[in-house]
């Protein structure tokens, strides 16, 4: 009779092996259909002649821009950012950057740009950058810059940030992204305090959400965890959002980017 229980016990293990392990493979086929003709394309084409287009109260182009290795530079930008800009004395993301561009060389208002809802206006023009000057480092391995005691500072509020609990249900980000194998219907939910490894986490991102249509950015990203964790939302390109994004991002150090990948 042991010997019956045991075997049972074995079959019902190996079964929930099996049907664990075919589900992983599905969800692997699905995301890779998924990466043909990844719609972010058309998000690049855009943002590359936004770049270049003369826009803004000024007239100007964004071909002046400095994103960290010099004014106009693209290639390899978005693989060392978040960092530290000497003009604006801030550690800066790359939205927060090229609002801060979009106001010096353009003219336009900053601010008024940040309360735009996600998707709108000149945000969906961020987005549209987004998509084009991560794709210039597509390929490459993230290398954030921690030289900079600014820098230094950011990682610390980052971390500090990324395990604070807090709203109704007691959340914070490690409640999904601290431990591996964790998954929500299709989406995996990698292990962020770690390197999780090349294309995956913050080397994903920006991507496409075949959910919402779009195209979304590390601040709308970052935005939508918030709703999930019900607390308010965070100023668009605040602090708190771009020490994230730092610490995220030394945390992927050496991980290869595929951004702008394309997600459920």
């Amino acid at each position: 009779m042991k010997s019956i229980l045991m075997a049972s016990a074995l079959m019902l293990s190996l079964a929930a092996n099996a049907q664990t392990k075919s589900a992983a493979d599905g969800i692997a086929e699905y995301r890779k259909m998924l990466e043909d003709g990844n719609p972010a394309e058309l998000f690049e084409a855009r943002g590359e002649n936004l770049w270049k287009q003369k826009r803004g109260p000024k007239n100007a182009s964004l071909e002046q821009c400095d994103l960290g290795k010099g004014p106009g530079q693209v290639k390899g930008v978005f693989v060392e950012l978040p960092r530290y800009f000497a003009d604006t004395k801030k550690v800066q993301d790359l939205e927060s950057r090229l609002l801060t561009c979009m106001e010096s060389l353009q003219g336009f208002n900053a601010a008024e740009i940040a309360k735009l809802p996600f998707g709108r206006g000149e945000q969906a023009n961020i987005e549209g950058l987004v998509a084009w000057v991560s794709a210039e480092s597509r390929g490459l391995k993230f290398n954030l810059p921690q030289g900079h005691a600014e820098e230094k500072k950011m990682l610390e509020l980052g971390k500090r940030a990324f395990f604070y609990r807090g709203g109704p249900y007691d959340f914070s980000c490690a409640s999904c992204h601290s431990e591996a194998g964790k998954r929500i219907r299709l989406q995996d939910l990698p292990d962020l305090t770690k390197n999780p490894g090349d294309g995956i986490g913050f080397a994903a991102w920006p991507a496409y959400r075949v959910s919402s249509g779009d195209l979304w950015g590390m601040q709308r990203r970052l935005n939508d965890c918030y709703r999930q964790q019900r607390f308010p939302f965070p100023g668009f390109a605040s602090d708190v959002t771009v020490a994230l994004g730092v610490y995220m991002g030394v945390n992927a150090q050496g991980a290869q980017s595929i951004a702008p990948a394309i997600k459920r």
